[in-house]
């Protein structure tokens, strides 16, 4: 059989079963744009680790970037391993290989402190609540949209994430640390209880955010209509909606809380992920530690000098 009967015969068909809709389509755009046409008649027994070094080697001397080269391999990594659980290999040749950094990733985006309490009042309801509760838990739009009045408990100020919005579908979140319950600040309660009194649909199973029809909101309109203007007015770059996600984790580092808090917070499965991407050091914090490490060290080298003298201390 060859990558590409395997693709069309038995991954395509039962992909769903594994994976999320969105997940789906992007595999398929990866593999009939880049993939296929390249390894689509080898063989899946032939194929190996260096014929797939050789697409990502072609791509990046095409002018691909690092996150189109980490899109393929991703892509052909799941593929392969499906046809491993099928029976079709010993092993994914796909398995651990690794790509060096490009330096062409543009930096993500955030918000601080200042520029989140200048954005706030710049926006109309109900799109002000949505951002305060996306930086002050760090959710995300698509667990935001599809947030429903039973799962957030004011008595105990939890609020329980157990369903997504995305592509205008309901399903599951993201992971299985996805799947949380995360506590509500005094200031976030009190602005959930101001927008159920001006919301019109509140029962149990009601959408937080939702249209007059009852309907999810879409993130897009919101972005289109509300929050991209508003950072034009405070003459800031825009911000995306997961940007809020980063501001989220960025203050909990800020802070003084764990990794492993924000860890849990935000949802990831990998702490290295929490680590790396959403750990961004303020300006602020970065002025007192470079001031506590001239604390540190020059009290240390005055002490030294003082109780020294000839080469000999004291």
């Amino acid at each position: 059989m060859t990558l590409e009967d395997f693709v069309r015969v038995e991954w395509k068909p039962n992909a769903e079963l594994a994976l999320k809709k969105k997940s789906v389509s992007y595999y398929e755009s990866q593999l009939d744009s880049r993939i296929l046409p390249a390894l689509g008649s080898v063989f899946l027994c032939s194929l190996g680790r260096a014929q797939i070094e050789g697409l990502l080697s072609d791509l990046r001397r095409k002018g691909n970037t690092g996150t189109t080269l980490r899109g393929v391999r991703a892509t052909i990594s799941t593929v392969l391993r499906s046809a491993m659980e099928r029976g079709y290999l010993n092993q994914n040749p796909a398995h651990g290989i690794r790509l060096r950094g490009t330096g062409g990733r543009a930096e993500r985006r955030y918000y601080g402190p200042a520029e989140i309490q200048k954005l706030l009042p710049e926006l109309s309801e109900p799109c002000r609540t949505v951002v305060a509760l996306a930086v002050l838990t760090g959710l995300r739009i698509g667990e935001i949209l599809a947030l429903r009045w039973k799962r957030v408990d004011m008595l105990r100020g939890t609020i329980e994430v157990a369903e997504t919005f995305s592509d205008g579908q309901f399903g599951s979140p993201k992971t299985r640390s996805s799947r949380r319950v995360i506590p509500m600040s005094d200031s976030l309660r009190k602005t959930l209880e101001a927008h159920r009194s001006r919301s019109i649909r509140t029962d149990f199973e009601d959408l937080v955010f939702a249209t007059p029809k009852g309907t999810p909101l879409s993130s897009k309109n919101l972005y289109n209509r509300e929050l991209a203007p508003a950072c034009d007015r405070i003459k800031t770059p825009r911000v995306s909606w997961h940007s809020f996600r980063h501001t989220h984790g960025t203050l909990v580092a800020e802070v003084g809380e764990s990794m492993k808090t924000a860890q849990a917070l935000l949802g990831h499965s990998d702490l290295e992920t929490t680590l790396n991407i959403y750990a961004h050091a303020l300006p602020a914090s970065q002025r007192r530690a470079v001031n506590r490490v001239s604390e540190v060290l020059f009290s240390s080298v005055l002490n030294l000098s003082e109780n020294t003298q000839d080469g000999k201390t004291n």
